[in-house]
């Protein structure tokens, strides 16, 4: 069993930046691709970003590609997701998700587990 628990939510102007963290626990933390998705009032979640269990693969929406960056530290069992450029869009509760399987994937229902999410919100 994997635990997730996101922080760095806040309130933000639009054009500032801000940084999500995601602690994971458990000692397998290092073979789980992780993932980041948000979710809008009255929207589906959709994806943000993921990175490989390695570090070494990345993928992004489009809507947030050169202005997000994901990052992982497993010595630390954390990821994390630099957001610059900010816009009232961006407005969600953000999710942080664990895969398995250490390869990233923009699906919902290929993250194993999921943290109660952070919301940020960007005003205008």
């Amino acid at each position: 069993q994997v635990q997730l628990v996101e922080s760095g939510g806040g309130l933000v102007q639009a054009g500032g930046s801000q940084r999500l963290s995601c602690a994971a626990s458990g000692r397998t933390f290092r073979i789980y691709a992780m993932g980041w998705f948000r979710q809008a009032p009255g929207e589906e979640r959709e994806f943000v970003a993921a990175i490989s269990w390695s570090g070494g693969t990345t993928d992004y929406a489009e809507s947030v590609k050169g202005r997000f960056a994901i990052s992982r530290d497993n010595a630390k069992s954390t990821v994390y997701l630099q957001m610059n450029s900010l816009k009232p869009e961006d407005t969600a509760i953000y999710f942080c998700a664990a895969r398995i399987q250490g390869l990233v994937s923009r699906r919902r229902d290929e993250y194993n587990y999921w943290g109660q999410g952070t919301q940020v919100t960007v005003s205008s």
